[in-house]
């Protein structure tokens, strides 16, 4: 009955450490989703409120004409969508129906777009926009964008969003990739259509989106532009032993522990059980199964996970 009892408050404490886990999820996507709606309706607010007296000045022009076309844009719209999967996930566990077949779909998908989009783009957008700003900010975030853009909003769109990366790696188990081939395919054809409408634009209207591009000659433009598509790349991969540093490995069935450690029929104080007709009753009414398999299957039930 030691084991018995072990086994039991084991699964207990597992148990009562993935509601932790679950509860404070669920608190920080509800608080971190209604913050980037709230930081996303701002920018419009941003955008519309514009005068015509600064509109006079060409960057603050550029920057009312081609602001859905800023990548940092597209990236907290990413994070926005990933945050509503979270959300509505963390609303089935809690209402014990992420198995069913809504439940197992929105999960495939938050976990697909945080892997092969949120994460890799995130990396990028905070750590070149915050390299190339101490560098000389004028390349990437001119000073007259001050008069417009409050100071909080750009380390709401440039830094804050670092903060989902680092949260969802410590509460959430995400050791391999979900599909890699569709993650993949999602990482290439989000940044491969930012290229074609980046370079568009610069052949449209004879200017850089970003500044750091007019310093640079064509060779250089093409050898930065490799360079992104590579870090960006690397970023993706290096995600999933950083999951596993933090988490653990992959947990492994031993095959062991799923073999009764009797033959095909067990003898106790001369009772015949048959492991076999589980859940059947014996000749003396007692259930055929023991005490140590029924625990042993709680136990290999709960997640296994260092957090």
């Amino acid at each position: 009955m030691g084991d018995v009892e072990a086994q039991v408050q084991s699964a207990t404490k597992t148990n009562a450490k993935s509601r932790v886990n679950l509860c404070l999820r669920t608190i920080f996507h509800v608080v971190y989703w209604v913050w980037f709606v709230g930081v996303s309706s701002f920018g419009c607010v941003i955008w519309f409120t514009i005068t015509d007296e600064q509109l006079q000045h060409p960057i603050l022009k550029d920057l009312k004409i081609l602001t859905p076309f800023f990548f940092t844009n597209w990236n907290l719209t990413f994070q926005t969508i990933f945050l509503a999967l979270s959300l509505v996930h963390d609303v089935l566990e809690w209402l014990d129906k992420q198995s069913s077949s809504l439940g197992t779909k929105i999960k495939y998908w938050r976990d697909v777009i945080f892997c092969g989009m949120v994460l890799p783009f995130t990396m990028f957008v905070s750590g070149m926009f915050w390299t190339v700003y101490a560098i000389d900010r004028e390349l990437v975030f001119p000073k007259i964008y001050d008069s417009v853009v409050p100071w909080w909003f750009n380390h709401c769109v440039h830094t804050n969003i670092m903060v989902v990366l680092l949260v969802e790696t410590l509460l959430q188990a995400r050791r391999h990739s979900t599909n890699r081939r569709l993650e993949m395919i999602l990482f290439w054809t989000v940044a491969l259509s930012y290229a074609v409408v980046y370079y568009t634009i610069y052949f449209v209207t004879d200017r850089w989106l970003y500044q750091v591009f007019g310093v640079m000659n064509w060779w250089q433009v093409c050898l930065y532009q490799l360079f992104i598509w590579a870090i960006t790349y690397v970023f993706y991969i290096i995600q999933f032993p950083i999951n596993r540093l933090v988490h653990g490995a992959e947990p492994t069935i031993d095959n062991n522990e799923e073999k009764d450690p009797v033959d095909d029929k067990v003898h106790d104080n001369g009772r015949s059980l048959n492991p076999e007709e589980n859940g059947k009753v014996a000749a003396d009414g007692l259930p055929g199964d023991s005490w140590s398999l029924k625990f042993r299957s709680i136990k290999n039930n709960t997640e296994n996970s260092r957090l």
